[in-house]
């Protein structure tokens, strides 16, 4: 378990690749073009369903295995720094879905 107490590692689950019978949707956080390292995204389903939460990684990184399908990225930050986005999910291919604050 994570020091925070999430339980997620920083950045998301590793592993899979393009090419695999994965999804996945992985990116990057930035804010005035530099990575935010504090901070947590979120995946969320229809409706704004929760589905998963990570700590963001040193470089802003996070990743999830997700279903096939339509997903909303949000990503929270300190000093009320707030992202979204949405992103398309494909078994076989990560999904780059990188959020500016």
């Amino acid at each position: 378990m994570s020091a925070d107490g999430c339980g997620a590692p920083a950045g998301g689950a590793s592993g899979a690749a393009a090419g695999s019978s994965q999804a996945v949707v992985a990116g990057r956080v930035l804010h005035d073009g530099a990575p935010v390292a504090r901070g947590y995204a979120r995946l969320l389903g229809t409706g704004d369903e929760f589905v998963a939460e990570v700590p963001l990684a040193d470089d802003g990184g996070f990743r999830f295995f997700a279903a096939p399908g339509s997903w909303t990225l949000r990503v929270l930050a300190p000093g009320g720094l707030r992202g979204e986005r949405s992103v398309q999910a494909e078994y076989g291919r990560v999904a780059k879905a990188d959020v500016t604050i």
